[in-house]
């Protein structure tokens, strides 16, 4: 008999701050620092809480399109990544309320594989279908601007 897996679960995370810039955050057998730079008072030891943000679509998009990829057959071999954030920083310098911080999000997916062009784009629509890193943003009002291309 087969296992079934669930489709809704709770991820249990926890965290502690070691200073106002400094924070360790523990999920599963695992540790991370969220860090601001020195200039803001931090240690740099890790990304701020808005790169850490960034960096989670980057990762998403890179799972989730190599999931994609395979349930498609499509060879895209490694993929690479280069981003752009349009950051309205006025909520975070405590200025006013920003309804959206991260106007525009502008991400090059390449592809070092041999998938086509036409095969990237079909990789491309799936993967928009259910990162769900990519549906947050888009759920927050974010104009996101994910390209896949060969590399």
């Amino acid at each position: 008999m087969a296992i079934r897996q669930k489709t809704i679960i709770t991820v249990k995370m926890k965290g502690q701050s070691s200073s106002h810039a400094r924070c360790e955050v523990a999920v599963r057998d695992l540790t991370s620092q969220i860090d601001e730079p020195i200039e803001r008072g931090g240690t740099n030891t890790g990304f701020s809480p808005t790169e850490t943000a960034y960096a989670a679509l980057i990762g998403c998009t890179n799972t989730i399109g190599h999931k994609c990829a395979e349930k498609l057959g499509v060879d895209i071999g490694q993929l690479s990544f280069d981003m752009e954030i349009d950051f309205d920083r006025r909520g975070v310098m405590l200025m006013e309320e920003v309804d959206i911080p991260f106007t525009a999000i502008r991400l090059e997916v390449f592809s070092d594989g041999p998938a086509s062009e036409n095969e990237l784009a079909n990789v491309a629509t799936e993967t928009a279908k259910y990162c769900a890193i990519s549906k947050m943003y888009e759920g927050a009002g974010t104009k996101l601007s994910i390209n896949w291309r060969k590399q």
